[in-house]
């Protein structure tokens, strides 16, 4: 089985995305994520060009790693001498044992770009490899824009590869630095370049027309050992090869050996971990580890799935640290109940009627994808397994100006026999009705101090009758660890969120109650 290696660029390359600003210690965190995960090579950062990535190397160095940590610069400036040039010292200076410098494979950008003549291109590319092979340093050589180059100069650009052999290099990588090849011309590159150097090949592919992925799978194809990219495929512009596919894709689909193949099951923590710590929302799309990535909604598909997984998956979840969901909405079956709540025992009447139930409440504007605690009370009221914990006689909200706004909330309620009135105040109506609810019910059910609101969503559903348009309004709760997410509906954005904001109530002691044995129909104060 052959071996493919992986470079991962995460920390220098893909911070060039916009909106992304790593600290020191999120590429630490990062950094030792990688690690952990069994990533070949982790390329962390450009010494030569802020103090961050300097302090980077240092703290490595104190901190060995199983990954080899490259350090990236460019080749010696023009018309300079590799021993005098500052950012190939840094290079060195920063005791890494891995340098990867970048340098032109394009005669156009050479020229044009860079205010070289070819010589003196291929003279920088070569004395700059071979003064950093001189000091003690495993060097790989980025072609940079080497497939665009290709277009324009073949000959030219394949003499950069050699010239880059000639100074010592351990590995050419082609680069598609504008992302604008495609696979069958990458995969004839590569093969060609097969046959003009000896030295180990590599791909680095940006993704500008969406084939960052197909263009690293056809060049391993077509001889390349190494695969650059970044996780959740960050990068400048529409950003690199996105790894948490292609990993999967070597080892899944093409059969390739991986080092971190053992670790494969934890490829969605990993991608979902490294998007936290760059403060980024995952794409819930994105393929093997995004939230829909095993997600089935029509109800033909879910019931196929049930019996056959794979019928309607790719490969298995959890081969990838995934898990499979399936959502209620208007396009789903009998089989979407049955498969998310397994033992369910309703009469095929009761089952049916719950299905209308739930495509009536998408047609009047509900959407249970991300309410699936909604969902869930619903299939337990059907079966009686949810009683009345306690009965809401009525809700006033009122906002007042004293220079600022003050905003209070009022909620009467009966628990068992009691009444109570209690008053909550807040930074907002939702925010006030949820303090006062939480005060009218923790004296009888303390537990509901554990139940803790996380984001809140609204939705306008008809755009076209302005203020008066009905409101999906969207709560995401946690209950012991647990999400709880909820939904509710209506053109006053009040009664909307009271709905969503009870239904996290009800969620959350009816999941408290099943996990007792005690009688779920009184409080505990009449118990």
């Amino acid at each position: 089985m052959k071996s493919i290696v992986l470079y991962d660029t995460t920390l220098r390359d893909g911070t060039q995305r916009a909106a992304i600003s790593l600290s020191l210690d999120d590429k630490l965190q990062i950094a030792a994520l990688l690690d952990e995960f069994g990533m070949d090579y982790i390329e962390g950062g450009f010494p030569g060009s802020n103090p961050k990535d300097a302090q980077f190397f240092e703290w490595m160095r104190q901190h060995p790693k199983v990954s080899k940590m490259a350090a990236f610069g460019s080749t010696v400036r023009k018309g300079m001498e590799a021993k005098d040039d500052p950012n190939l010292r840094a290079l060195v200076d920063a005791q890494s044992g891995v340098a990867t410098i970048f340098g032109k494979a394009s005669a156009f950008h050479a020229e044009k770009v860079l205010g070289v003549d070819r010589a003196e291109n291929l003279r920088m590319v070569e004395s700059s490899i071979r003064f950093l092979v001189g000091e003690g340093l495993e060097v790989l050589f980025d072609a940079e824009h080497f497939f665009d180059g290709c277009r324009e100069d073949q000959d030219y650009a394949m003499e950069v590869l050699k010239r880059a052999q000639d100074g010592g290099a351990a590995w050419v990588v082609l680069c598609d630095t504008n992302g604008g090849s495609l696979p069958h011309h990458v995969g004839e590159m590569v093969s060609r370049a097969a046959e003009a150097v000896q030295v180990r090949i590599g791909i680095h592919a940006h993704d500008d027309s969406g084939l960052g992925v197909a263009n690293s799978l056809e060049a391993v194809l077509a001889g390349a050992e190494m695969v650059q990219g970044t996780i959740n495929g960050y990068g400048e512009r529409c950003g690199n090869a996105n790894l948490c596919t292609v990993i999967p894709d070597l080892v899944l689909k093409m059969g390739y050996d991986l080092n971190c193949a053992p670790a494969l099951d934890n490829l969605t923590r990993l991608s979902r971990t490294v998007a936290d710590i760059a403060n980024l929302s995952l794409d819930a799309a994105a393929p093997f580890v995004g939230e829909n990535a095993f997600t089935h909604k029509a109800g033909l598909h879910v019931g196929a799935v049930r019996k056959h997984p794979h019928a309607y998956e790719h490969v298995k979840p959890e081969s990838v640290g995934q898990t499979r969901r399936v959502l209620m909405s208007e396009l789903a079956g009998r089989a979407n109940l049955l498969y998310q709540f397994d033992g369910l025992n309703l009469e095929p009447q009761a089952l049916t009627n719950l299905m209308d139930d739930v495509k009536r409440l998408e047609a009047q504007g509900y959407q249970f994808e991300a309410a699936e605690s909604s969902v869930a009370l619903m299939v337990q009221r059907a079966m009686g397994q949810v009683p009345s914990f306690y009965h809401v006689d009525r809700f006033h909200v009122s906002v007042a100006m004293d220079g600022v706004p003050v905003t209070e909330a009022t909620v009467r309620l009966t628990v068992g026999q009691q009444t109570v009135l209690e008053v909550g105040d807040g930074d907002g109506p939702v925010n006030a009705l949820d303090n006062a609810l939480r005060r009218a019910l923790t004296r009888f059910y303390p537990v509901i101090g554990d139940l803790r609101l996380t984001d809140y969503k609204v939705r306008v559903l008809d755009a076209n009758e302005a203020t008066a348009a009905t409101v999906r309004v969207h709560v995401r709760s946690e209950f012991h660890g647990e999400p709880v997410t909820t939904v509710g509906v209506s053109p006053n954005i009040l009664e909307a969120s009271w709905k969503a904001l009870l239904d996290a109530v009800d969620y959350a002691l009816w999941r408290d109650q099943s996990q007792h044995s005690a009688d779920p129909g009184l409080p505990p104060s009449e118990m």
